[in-house]
């Protein structure tokens, strides 16, 4: 899946993909250093003629708006790889942690851009949201999290840890290093019991 935003149904060529693409880079990275930035600024880190992004985009709000759209395709791409739906609930969790971990470090400014109460295109995606409550679900009832844990509350409570995680984590450490110290969190606060994860998982993957 492209996480290149079409504005029309008809499908683009492969360079003005790129040019998209270059341009969304170039605009995280702009508004990393200056959330105020204009498109012009934009178009310069780019590298590409203002006129480019203004085609593209018509305004700092359409670019925000894809900008969104881009992590939540990311995010659809994480839980796709991290198999939620049939992989070991804990194996699964961690490696979707590890891969949010990244994508929040790498798309910093981006994610401030979502709206986590925002049910339209500035909040993350239904879907996502419906996988990662399935996963939180599927590890409830693997025994990994307490009985009668909210899973809606409980989703809030990951996803804080990993906002935090990302926040403090420095560039030379690695996501695995913060992907465990979450888990370890999340399974000793609402967890049914201490887990000793490394030899979780260690463990060969078996069906629920």
């Amino acid at each position: 899946m492209s996480d290149i935003p079409h504005r029309s149904s008809r499908p683009l060529r492969a360079d003005a993909e790129q040019s998209i693409a270059r341009i969304l880079i170039a605009a995280e990275q702009v508004f990393a250093a200056d959330p105020s930035a204009t498109l012009e600024a934009v178009a310069s880190a780019a590298g590409v003629a203002r006129a480019t992004v203004h085609r593209r985009f018509s305004s700092r709000d359409d670019l925000r708006d894809a900008l969104v759209n881009t992590i939540n395709t990311k995010l659809r791409d994480a839980i796709a790889s991290a198999n939620t739906d049939t992989a070991p609930p804990l194996v699964a969790l961690y490696q979707l942690t590890v891969a949010t971990l990244d994508l929040k470090v790498d798309w910093r400014a981006s994610w401030q851009l979502i709206d986590l109460d925002a049910t339209d295109q500035r909040g993350i995606d239904p879907s996502n949201i419906s996988h990662l409550d399935a996963l939180l679900q599927r590890s409830q009832d693997a025994g990994l999290l307490r009985p009668g844990i909210d899973i809606p509350w409980a989703r809030g409570v990951y996803m804080a840890l990993i906002h935090e995680a990302s926040t403090i984590r420095s560039e030379d450490e690695s996501a695995s290093h913060w992907a465990n110290r979450v888990m370890q969190t999340l399974l000793s606060g609402i967890g049914d019991n201490e887990h000793n994860l490394e030899a979780l998982l260690a463990q060969p993957p078996t069906s629920d």
